[in-house]
């Protein structure tokens, strides 16, 4: 078979995979805290006809140069930019941006940690601030019965007004949990993450320490996806997929051909 029929069929497969991740960024570009993808490519190991040194030509001369044949491409990765996202003002008291590297830890259903960006907080019927998915903080913040003005510090120290009390009263500290290699942490969707090897220890913080970064409240942190951007990979990955497809399309005419010799 030719080998320009294998190396394009990569190329289209690896371009089709791009275009996979360019969709779910732009599907996600008014999801709180969401962090763009980028699929990276790596060469396939070559066919090599000819080592460096092993050629000679008539007067006796070494090649100094092998020669190689491309097979083509493969995704090597599809990392995650984790670049802060702008700062939306919704006055909310119950919405929280990270300005910084840091994330917040919370417990899944399923007694897991679990760690995100996006901090569009609730309150549960037992009082807990909870995610929008409903996974509790951790450390746990519960609110006193009939509590109002609840108020979260730049450094995480969270406070309210309590029945019987002319002051704000302090109700818990939040925590942030940073990461020597965060884009090594896994996606396991509802804008969660989870710990891997790869993402090095979870390290509590409180916020603004070790570049954490500090809280905002009554902001949100948008996606960090640049809808423009997005739309402009989008046609390089179509014209790329559109030409590997032109590839095959002449390689299969070039074996007619073949086939047709008398």
């Amino acid at each position: 078979m030719m080998r320009s029929l294998y190396t394009a069929a990569t190329g289209m497969m690896v371009q089709e995979q791009k275009m996979n991740v360019v969709a779910n960024n732009l599907a996600n570009s008014s999801t709180t805290g969401f962090k763009r993808a980028r699929a990276e490519f790596s060469e396939l190991l070559p066919d090599r006809l000819q080592a460096a040194g092993s050629g000679v030509d008539t007067a006796g001369n070494r090649a100094p140069t092998p020669i190689e044949v491309g097979l083509g491409a493969r995704v090597a990765a599809v990392a995650r930019d984790f670049g802060t996202g702008d700062l939306l003002n919704t006055q909310n008291p119950l919405d929280l941006a990270i300005e910084g590297t840091g994330f917040l830890r919370v417990t899944r259903p399923n007694g897991d940690i679990g760690y995100t960006r996006a901090g569009n907080l609730r309150i549960d019927s037992e009082g807990r601030l909870v995610t929008a998915a409903g996974d509790p903080l951790d450390p746990g913040i519960s609110m006193p019965p009939e509590a109002t003005d609840l108020s979260i510090s730049r450094d995480g120290v969270v406070t309210a007004r309590v029945a019987g009390r002319d002051e704000a009263v302090p109700i818990g500290n939040l925590e942030l949990t940073i990461f020597q290699n965060p884009a090594g942490l896994e996606s396991v969707g509802g804008n969660l993450y989870r710990s891997t090897t790869a993402a090095g220890l979870p390290t509590s913080v409180r916020p603004g320490e070790r570049g954490s970064g500090e809280l905002a409240q009554g902001f949100l942190e948008g996606s960090n996806v640049k809808s423009v951007e997005e739309m402009l990979d989008l046609i390089t990955t179509q014209r790329a997929y559109e030409m590997n497809s032109k590839i095959i399309q002449t390689a299969d005419q070039m074996l007619q051909k073949l086939s047709n010799l008398k």
